[in-house]
């Protein structure tokens, strides 16, 4: 984060790392410049709180300016340690970089510093271009202008990249860059601020301003400049931001998981609200016409981590609702092995962030085969959504908590629109049968509700087996895709061993893990909707009784023929097939929470993760 205004730059700075440690919390810094042109830097490993104990030990006096910048690190190159805590300087100390993302040529341009005798003071690539920015703020045509030495050496960068940058010779200015990356402009009354993510200015202004790709902007308290990487002017793209300071919060509630999991009613009805307008689903931003809708012959689905997840239910949605074929891929390996695209395929983009670096790889490669692209995001303006033919946002809020709850059933709700949306643009269904699918998808708020008022019997069975060294998931159909879910999430969360499978592959070898007492969650199929899985299943169970395993049943409510195979029996509404995901997802989401919390760690920030991967 980057502030300019009339306030103590160090506590504005300080309030929005609090709200952005939810992104990286391996160390933190600071970086003011204070009015008589002193650069003041101080920087910490661990926790946010460890940096603002530094800094009552050493005094905040030097940190007294009105100009400063700050971030929180999640470790890339060199350990989370505080000689590679961000901000880094040049050797003359005038020069302070924070930076995001990986510099990929960071090491040609560290052995050039070092040739000509530049001694490093870190491992991290980005100490390498506060030393560049200090050489070219020294000599040669961009001398004196930070801005421009910022853009000069940003067109040498390879990679993905925000910098923010102060010099201690332009008190109350600050330069910030990126490059598939995220960073945003927040506009205030005499004040303006620079961030990875608008939680971190929102207690101050919703007026913001979003940047393009290869693009820098400086700021200063009377406002802001945004040029290309050569220095030209460009028009930037201001919005209001829709929610306000109290949606960051906590709420009363211990931790933000919790509260984002009680909010998860409310993100469904937000994602489905005005989607639905005159017999027909719509878009946010559509710039394909129905004719390429309709001539959409291959789906891919790429996505990462819990995005991934709800992709694979969205190939059960589409493939049933419009008869095409689906792909779901991972992101990171999609570009990698030569997809077969063309003008008739359809690539949809997941993404919480809108700037997961493998998914927007992904996306670029898919724009370059010519295919059609189509992103699901919940962040307005993010790149993305810019870089695709058509959007549907989650508008399922700011997401604290690093284990995606909300916006996994709002990415599963938004995959159904789309499902609809082509179904209808194909002929496969009538608009009658579109109104009425919607319909059924539109009673899930509802739905979720039911199941977040009956958790306390998950809490209790959390804590019984939060003492367990492993977990399995099991699930058919819709239920397979939850089982990876939930098994992610008690990873995330728990650093358990979990593993979900499809429960047909138990006898193809994960069986014998079955041991006894493990813990087994069973999604189980509607006895009403999929009777032949349904019977499958209870054959299922009763293999892994037999092996001892203790097991936890998941079944809509009224599963009679389930209760005398289940040790521990959680009953969730009973709804239609395709959208009973939305219902069985919560169960798992607290179950791994709370066995979390019971082994003592920290929920919302689970070790060595970060909520948006901006990295490859």
């Amino acid at each position: 984060m980057g502030y300019v205004g009339q306030r103590p730059a160090l506590d504005v700075v300080l309030d929005g790392l609090r709200r952005l440690e939810y992104r990286g919390y391996d160390s933190a810094g600071v970086a003011m410049v204070d009015g008589t042109g002193r650069l003041a830097v101080e920087r910490k490993a661990g926790a946010l709180a460890n940096l603002e104990q530094r800094l009552e030990e050493v005094g905040t006096e030097r940190f007294a300016g009105t100009s400063g910048m700050g971030h929180t690190r999640w470790a890339t190159h060199g350990a989370p340690t505080d000689r590679n805590a961000h901000p880094h300087s040049d050797s003359s100390d005038k020069v302070a970089v924070v930076h995001n993302g990986i510099i990929e040529n960071f090491a040609v341009l560290r052995a050039e510093l070092e040739s000509a005798g530049v001694e490093m003071a870190s491992d991290t690539d980005t100490e390498t271009t506060a030393h560049l920015i200090a050489r070219a703020y020294a000599q040669g045509p961009t001398a004196g202008d930070l801005s421009a030495s910022v853009c000069v050496v940003a067109r040498r960068l390879e990679g993905a990249f925000t910098l923010v940058v102060t010099h201690a010779d332009e008190p109350g200015t600050i330069v910030a860059a990126r490059r598939s990356s995220p960073l945003v402009v927040g506009v205030g009354d005499g004040e303006t601020f620079v961030a990875s993510d608008v939680a971190a200015f929102i207690e101050h202004t919703r007026d913001a301003v979003e940047l393009g790709q290869d693009q820098a902007v400086t700021i200063t308290r009377d406002g802001y400049r945004v040029s290309d990487f050569h220095g030209d002017e460009v028009a930037a793209k201001p919005f209001t931001v829709d929610w306000d300071l109290s949606a960051a919060e906590k709420g009363g509630h211990d931790y933000f998981m919790l509260k984002e999991i009680e909010e998860q009613p409310e993100a469904l009805a937000n994602t489905l609200r005005g989607h639905f307008s005159g017999g027909s689903v719509v878009l946010d931003e559509q710039r394909m016409t129905e004719q390429d809708l309709r001539d959409i012959d291959k789906v891919f689905v790429v996505a990462c981590g819990s995005a991934y997840h709800s992709g694979l239910l969205a190939k059960y949605a589409i493939e049933h609702w419009c008869r095409v074929p689906v792909e779901v891929e991972l992101a990171s390996e999609f570009r990698y092995r030569d997809p077969v695209l063309g003008r008739d395929t359809l690539v949809v983009a997941i993404s919480q962030s809108g700037e997961t670096a493998d998914t927007l790889e992904a996306v670029r490669h898919a724009r370059t085969q010519h295919a059609r692209v189509l992103a699901i995001c919940n962040t307005n303006g993010a790149q993305i959504p810019r870089e695709s033919d058509a959007v549907l946002y989650t508008h399922a809020g700011p997401e604290i908590g690093v284990a995606a709850t909300k916006t996994f059933l709002a990415q599963v709700a938004a995959n159904y629109l789309v499902g609809l949306a082509l179904a209808q643009a194909r002929g496969t269904k009538y608009s009658d049968e579109v109104e009425r699918e919607f319909s059924e998808l539109a009673a899930m708020p509802e739905a979720v509700r039911r199941v977040l008022a009956t958790v306390e019997q998950v809490r209790e069975l959390s804590r019984e087996t939060a003492d367990s060294k492993a977990v399995l998931f099991l699930g058919r159909h819709v239920g397979y895709p939850i089982a990876l879910e939930g098994a992610l999430k008690l990873k995330e969360l728990a650093y358990m061993h979990a593993e979900g499978f499809a429960a047909g592959e138990l006898k193809h070898g994960p069986i014998a893990l079955i041991e006894d007492r493990l813990p087994v969650v069973v999604m189980m199929p509607s006895a009403k909707g999929r009777a032949q899985l349904h019977a499958k299943m209870l054959s299922n169970i009763r293999e892994i009784q037999a092996r001892g395993a203790r097991t936890i049943v998941i079944a809509e409510e009224g599963d009679e023929t389930v209760r005398p195979f289940a040790d521990e029996l959680v009953e969730i509404p009973a709804v239609p097939t395709l959208l009973q995901p939305l219902v069985s997802t919560v169960p798992l989401q607290v179950l791994s929470a709370e066995i979390a919390r019971t082994r003592g760690y920290d929920v919302d920030k689970p070790r060595n993760l970060a909520k948006s991967v901006t990295v490859e």
